[in-house]
């Protein structure tokens, strides 16, 4: 009975590559305008990892991959490196999380986002898109 849907897949693709990517440039572009400040607060959260030095360029670095990786998402352009940039960040945010004592509860969406970066990663951006990577 639902096997008709399969004809829509690069539909789905796209609906899910639009709304999460929106999401990520309404969560990441404040924090990209914020400026140095919030960046070097972002930053800090690889000190769970060890990495202490530069947090404001890295805190940068994530605000960029949130923001331009969720426009880049949504339009499928450069799509599996911003998936792998978001990815990446996703793991740094629910590793702080948990080294913080929040408890899976609230690592887990950034988890679960990762996940769904990494998946995007093999299934590409499907039909409707700009693809470039």
């Amino acid at each position: 009975m639902w096997s008709f849907l399969g004809r829509y897949r690069d539909f789905g693709l796209l609906v899910l590559r639009l709304g999460v990517g929106a999401m990520f440039v309404y969560h990441g572009a404040p924090k990209l305008l914020a400026g140095p400040d919030k960046w070097t607060s972002l930053g800090t959260a690889l000190g769970h990892l060890g990495i202490h030095f530069m947090p404001m360029l890295w805190g940068l670095m994530a605000a960029l991959s949130e923001c331009l990786g969720g426009l880049c998402l949504a339009l499928g352009l450069f799509f599996r490196p911003a998936c792998l940039m978001m990815a990446v960040t996703m793991a740094v945010a629910a590793n702080m999380h948990l080294a913080l004592g929040d408890g899976l509860k609230t690592a887990s969406h950034a988890i679960e986002l990762g996940v769904v970066f990494f998946s995007l990663m093999f299934i590409g951006p499907g039909r409707f898109s700009l693809r470039k990577g």
